[in-house]
């Protein structure tokens, strides 16, 4: 009778803080969203269109690959905090670093604009619009090094 056997562990683990929970909430809810956003504003035959478009050439191909490995990274990341992997904060800082950064040079008309870039007239609406745009990433990563409780229970782990 395996079931009822109990399991004995060497050292306490800490719970978990409730900032920790709601970052790594909010990055899976962030990301579903998006998806759920872009299945919406596309339609089925959008996404097909858009999916056609990417894959043209071997770099559209790479971009469009590399933004949903992205998506999945940062999700992993997400199930990895409440773990209290420390790694996991520092890959999701990274994949946001990448993507703030690749969004900005597509915008500025570097890479591929045509399929990921923020419209705007100059320099200053596109940043503000990529601001806002990361605003609730920003938020997660405060979440997620600033409070002592965040801090203390990845040092912890």
């Amino acid at each position: 009778m395996g079931f009822f056997k109990k399991s004995r562990q060497t050292h306490a683990r800490l719970n978990v803080p409730a900032l920790v929970q709601v970052a790594a909430l909010a990055i899976i809810m962030i990301r579903c969203l998006d998806v759920l956003m872009i299945l919406n504003t596309l339609g089925a035959r959008g996404i097909g269109e858009f999916i056609h478009r990417s894959v043209q050439t071997w770099n559209l191909t790479l971009v469009f690959m590399s933004s949903l490995v992205l998506v999945f990274v940062e999700i992993y990341c997400a199930f990895s905090l409440v773990k209290g992997r420390n790694w996991a904060r520092w890959v999701y800082l990274l994949a946001q670093v990448v993507a703030t950064g690749y969004l900005w040079a597509a915008s500025l008309g570097y890479g591929y604009p045509e399929l990921f870039s923020i419209a705007g007239e100059s320099k200053r609406e596109i940043l503000r619009s990529l601001v806002m745009q990361k605003l609730p990433d920003a938020l997660v990563l405060f979440l997620l090094y600033v409070p002592a409780s965040s801090r203390r229970f990845f040092r912890l782990q």
